[in-house]
């Protein structure tokens, strides 16, 4: 509920602190004292639209602060953790309007957006109005107030959630409809693409592990035609060895006859065979060791080859290639098996789609019976206000052929003014006053169900008097026995059943060419007085007095 209301330089208020009690609490005071400010302080601190015109003039900013006491469970605190705001202790909305437009929004202090404020805002307080579009006349919490009323809250979220189970199978069911006439209408170059990557294999990373086996092949087959060539010098047509060795031959014969001569010569030509002997031996070693195959060499490039015409082909990189024989193998998989498994989707999706029909049946027929009671019960209340040849009238619309997540059920409060016309939505058929008076009946029927906790009615009671001012009075009361509510009223019977009493001013400021609102909480004997004020205009006489004593008394009873 409402705990405390704080505002700073907004129009005529420069400065007010109320704190509020539970129950049926009345604002009252004569017109242009700046009830209508108050409330627009206070809705702006529920996320309301901002105007620098509310700054007080020669200030530069307002603020609007609301403290507010929730219950554990409340639907605020589901928002709170939603915004990521520690939800301990007190709730406190904080709005600060600038002359220039701007406004700044804080909850428990912490900045947050207008949006979020605003949210926030309607899940604590809801205003009621003769001119009121914020609240019931709004159609699509119609349902809601209706499975409220009646009770139907679990079954309404068990109806959502097989809504939920038959759209889902159903959506399944299409996309495996769609991959399955996709995949029949290139079914050939499917099972094509499938045989052809199949049988080349490739593998993830292959073609950077190929590309550089071919770099090092290539420079070891430079490496290796050096040596070749080296090893052919050596040992090939052109070799020296052959004649040296018939050299040496020839002057070994020679040696008998200049041994000192010859040999000398022999030796080093021995010598020079031996080294080349030794050097054809390492080129030969050289060569086995240089790791270079032509062959191989030839099986990589074309590999190579295969495999980036295939990336070419299916227009992907070479390591994307095993991703795509797996896409066109799932394809195959789905034509060749997909009848099969949409067969079974489309059988799960019947089956959910019954059982959401059969529950949303029994939650329509549920919302019929409680449609029935909600309409006795409202109209059973419009007699006192003044309403007893109107009608009260919850339409419901039933299409069963296209059911959504709440059901079958478009539900929405009509109301028929006068017998032999013609009923309509709430909104558009009744007047200003009307409204507010249907509004409060239907309030007081649903009482705290799917109500928020703190209810603001403004000036309901406008033209209206004597029992009809009573009997809303004796609702509001009512009303206040269940959730808080705050009422600005002009009816004096309306104030007198009220638990808590704040009288609203408009006074002179000291030493300044200017008036300020000012907001008391009245005492027993100074809120007779102001309900003789209420009932007697400017001159409170004793007659008046009297009539306050009267019903002050008639409401304690009552």
């Amino acid at each position: 509920m409402l705990a405390a209301l704080s505002i700073r330089d907004i129009v005529l208020i420069e400065r007010l602190d109320l704190t509020f009690q539970p129950g049926l609490t009345v604002l009252t005071g004569e017109t242009g004292a700046g009830k209508s400010i108050l409330l627009d302080a206070f809705t702006l601190a529920l996320g309301g639209r901002g105007d620098g015109s509310l700054v007080r003039q020669g200030t530069t900013q307002g603020q609007v602060t609301a403290e507010f006491d929730l219950v554990p469970a409340h639907p605020a605190l589901a928002v709170l953790e939603d915004a990521g705001i520690e939800a301990d202790g007190p709730l406190v909305l904080r709005r600060v309007q600038y002359a220039d437009g701007r406004t700044r929004a804080f909850i428990n202090d912490q900045a947050v957006s207008a949006q979020i404020l605003r949210t926030l805002g309607r899940r604590l307080v809801e205003i009621h109005g003769q001119h009121d579009d914020r609240a019931l006349v709004d159609p699509a919490s119609h349902r809601a107030l209706l499975d409220a009323y009646g009770g139907l809250q679990t079954l309404a979220a068990e109806v959502a959630t097989r809504f939920s189970v038959w759209r889902s199978l159903r959506r399944e069911a299409a996309g495996e409809e769609a991959r399955l006439n996709e995949a029949a209408k290139e079914a050939d170059f499917i099972r094509h693409a499938v045989e052809e990557l199949r049988a080349l294999g490739p593998e993830p990373g292959e073609e950077e592990r190929l590309a550089d086996r071919r770099a090092e092949m290539m420079r070891y087959e430079k490496i290796a035609t050096d040596l070749a060539e080296a090893q052919d010098a050596i040992g090939g047509s052109a070799s020296p060895i052959p004649g040296l060795a018939a050299a040496v031959r020839r002057l070994e014969r020679r040696a008998g006859e200049a041994e000192a001569l010859v040999r000398p010569a022999v030796e080093a030509i021995d010598q020079a065979l031996n080294a080349l002997e030794q050097a054809r031996i390492h080129l030969d070693a050289a060569l086995a060791d240089a790791d270079y195959d032509p062959r191989e060499l030839e099986r990589i490039e074309e590999r190579l080859f295969a495999l980036r015409a295939a990336g070419r082909k299916y227009a992907c990189s070479v390591d994307y290639l095993p991703n795509v024989v797996a896409r066109f193998a799932e394809q195959l998989d789905a034509l060749d098996h997909g009848a099969e498994r949409l067969k079974v989707l489309e059988a799960q999706a019947g089956e959910a789609e019954r059982a959401f029909r059969a529950e949303a049946a029994v939650l329509s027929q549920h919302r019929r019976e409680a449609a029935t009671a909600l309409d006795a019960a409202v109209n059973a209340e419009l007699g006192p206000l003044k309403l007893e040849r109107a009608r009260f009238i919850t339409e419901i619309q039933s299409d069963e052929v296209d059911g959504q997540s709440d059901g079958y059920d478009r539900i929405e409060f009509w109301v028929r003014t006068n017998p032999g016309t013609r009923p309509g939505p709430m909104m558009k058929v009744a007047s200003g006053g009307e409204l507010a008076r249907f509004l409060l009946a239907l309030k007081v029927v649903l009482a705290d169900k799917g109500s928020a906790p703190t209810l603001v009615f403004d000036e309901i009671d406008t033209g209206v008097g004597g029992a009809v001012a009573d009997a809303i009075g004796a609702r509001l009361a009512r009303l206040g026995r269940n959730v808080q509510v705050v009422a600005v009223t002009h009816a004096p019977q309306v104030a007198a059943r009220a638990l808590n009493h704040f009288r609203i001013a408009k006074e002179p400021v000291a030493d300044r060419d200017q008036v300020a609102t000012r907001v008391a909480s009245l005492a027993p004997e100074t809120r007779r007085e102001e309900i003789a004020r209420m009932l007697s205009g400017a001159e409170v006489t004793s007659e008046a007095r009297a009539a306050a004593d009267r019903l002050l008394k008639s409401a304690a009873a009552s």
